[in-house]
């Protein structure tokens, strides 16, 4: 089933996720329901939180990025259920960033290059991945949803300054997607 994506400006955007205790056929539907979610709004990946879900759990898959993907990538998509990154490189790139719940706005953001995560896959399997390139960032990019923070909140002040009046229409449900989303109070809105 295709869940509404929580736009910038919902608190539970904002709030830590709580860890998964446990496996079974609810935390499976949302895995499911999850990748189904971000293939209908092209994305290459969605964390609970933007879901309105409090679970630690993201998905990944960078299929519709496969061009411009030049390191080797495990099969797609990838299920990320408690993830830590235990190492990074201090070496940084920068990469022109989006995210689902915050619509339209684009911005470039420095992160590490490389790192190693250790998770759980879809099984509850215990995994550790070395990623670097696409891959990396993207990790980086949703483990920083589980976290409640947003890829706007690495951007200089001065950019986050110009973007000001957009984050507060979007706050307040002024924004459009050609997916669904959850805006206050609750409303649904496609364009």
């Amino acid at each position: 089933m295709v869940l509404p994506i929580h736009v910038y400006g919902d608190p539970i955007l904002r709030r830590p996720a709580d860890p998964v205790e446990e496996n079974g056929p609810a935390l499976q539907q949302l895995i499911e329901d999850m990748i189904e979610t971000m293939h209908g709004a092209s994305g290459i990946g969605l964390a609970a939180p933007q879901v309105g879900r409090t679970e630690r759990l993201f998905v990944v898959d960078l299929t519709p990025m496969a061009d411009e993907v030049d390191e080797e990538v495990p099969p797609q998509p990838m299920v990320f259920i408690n993830p830590t990154i235990t190492e990074e490189s201090e070496e940084t790139t920068e990469f022109e960033e989006g995210c689902l719940s915050i619509p339209e706005i684009r911005e470039i953001v420095r992160r590490p290059e490389r790192i190693r995560v250790e998770y759980r896959d879809r099984s509850f399997t215990p995994q550790v991945l070395e990623a670097d390139g696409l891959l990396a960032r993207v990790i980086q990019h949703e483990l920083d949803h589980l976290d409640g923070i947003l890829f706007v909140d690495h951007i200089s002040a001065f950019r986050r300054q110009l973007l000001k009046r957009r984050l507060r229409e979007m706050a307040r449900g002024e924004v459009e997607a050609d997916y669904a989303l959850a805006l206050p109070p609750g409303e649904a809105k496609m364009r």
